[in-house]
């Protein structure tokens, strides 16, 4: 089971002020490729994972968006950690 929940906000900067969803949508397919679960809400990316391994995706993402020609990215980010597992659907099942 997962031990970590974490959520990340991704704002790249653009080099001529483009448009920054198709940016985000590449951080996304970052998080697709990786395989661990994840959903998508609309300020946020949350993913479900080992923390080790959900950091290294965000780094994967930041890495994408300066090779996407961003000068630089804000990755606002938030961490859900219990050792003994994390779910999203445990976090968020009185309110489906």
């Amino acid at each position: 089971m997962a031990n970590a929940l974490v959520s990340i906000q991704i704002i790249p900067k653009t080099k001529n002020g483009e448009d920054v969803i198709p940016y985000v949508d590449a951080a996304i397919a970052v998080i697709e490729a990786s395989g661990v679960r994840y959903q998508v809400n609309p300020l946020e990316t949350t993913m479900e994972g080992e923390l080790t391994e959900l950091f290294q995706i965000i780094e994967k993402m930041n890495e994408e968006m300066v090779a996407l020609g961003c000068p630089s990215i804000i990755s606002q980010v938030k961490v859900y950690y219990k050792p003994e597992g994390a779910s999203m659907d445990v976090l968020t099942e009185k309110y489906r």
